[in-house]
């Protein structure tokens, strides 16, 4: 039986290269020094791509593949998928929901958490020397009991929010529509009106057109100078420029960010700052998720081409 060829545009961990492997003929696009030309070389039989949620598909990649039936991503987001262009070819999409939304849950509290209590300053405190010098830790701020919003209760949200209750904080969520499962907590449909009666703004909601910089400077601005902005999304949903001018003029109080414009390479004014927890977009960064988040990809490219129904489609 001849393999399939696959385009791989991102590394993913050795397990899951070598199932695709055994499986797959897989071109290596990641690895091209010249990617059009790798494209115009290998692209004629490629029937499906294997990318990242970061790295997606272009519509000039898609372009480039005559014989391209399905796009498998690792990872929830889709939005650096050309989801129009895979439309108007009837190319299927896939990702890998679920898996990954409690892992992401966990981190964003984590970094409240860290952020609020200044867990990593006191570790450099300790190595420092600057706590036999100086004595305690400058006092933080606690988390309980504060007023927390959601922007985007799908699940990563939900879980969030779950979470969050049981620090006994006051919950609110902000999204197109109430959500049924939402129980107890308040809904304010408008952004920065969920924002003015935060606290703590955790920014949770998928990423697409409509939502480029929906966290602006009205949003911003409204968090306020005592307020703390935890983003374990998108980068887009957020305008960089406006949040670091919040930052350096103290217009917002702090930020705990694990994805960023550009990533890996940030803004260097983030570099800088005090008041910002800066982390590697590793929310999903556990052994169990990612194995799980492999197996997905795998598993939904072999069930298309073996003639069964796709694990978790997008299109």
């Amino acid at each position: 039986m001849t393999k399939v060829e696959i385009l791989q545009v991102g590394g993913y961990p050795p397990a899951d290269e070598e199932a695709l492997n055994q499986r797959f003929i897989t071109h290596r696009y990641f690895e091209a020094a010249d990617k059009a030309e790798f494209l115009e070389r290998n692209g004629a039989n490629v029937r499906a791509i294997a990318t990242r949620g970061e790295l997606g598909a272009s519509r000039e990649m898609i372009a480039a593949l005559p014989k391209l039936e399905i796009i498998s991503i690792y990872g929830v987001g889709y939005d650096a998928v050309d989801l129009a262009a895979a439309r108007d070819r009837g190319i299927r999409v896939t990702n890998t929901p679920d898996v990954l939304t409690k892992d992401v849950a966990d981190f964003g509290v984590a970094m409240m958490l860290a952020l609020a209590r200044g867990i990593i300053g006191g570790q450099d405190w300790v190595r420092s020397g600057d706590w036999a010098r100086k004595g305690g830790y400058p006092l933080q701020r606690r988390v309980h009991g504060k007023r927390a919003g959601i922007l985007g209760l799908g699940r990563i949200g939900y879980e969030v929010a779950r979470r969050l209750a049981a620090f006994d904080m006051d919950i609110a969520y902000s999204s197109p529509e109430p959500k049924a499962h939402a129980g107890e907590w308040a809904y304010v449909k408008d952004p920065v009106e969920l924002a003015a009666r935060s606290d703590i703004f955790f920014v949770t909601l998928a990423a697409s057109a409509k939502t480029r910089h929906i966290v602006g400077r009205g949003v911003i601005e409204a968090l306020g100078p005592e307020g703390m902005l935890i983003n374990i999304s998108r980068a887009a949903n957020i305008d960089e420029v406006a949040l670091l001018d919040a930052l350096e003029g103290r217009m917002l109080g702090s930020a705990a960010l694990d994805v960023f414009d550009g990533e890996p390479k940030i803004n260097p004014r983030f570099l800088a700052l005090e008041n910002v927890l800066i982390q590697p977009h590793q929310a999903s960064g556990t052994a169990e998720t990612r194995r799980a988040m492999g197996k997905l990809v795998f598993d939904n490219l072999a069930a298309h081409f073996d003639g069964h129904a796709l694990p978790t489609p997008v299109l």
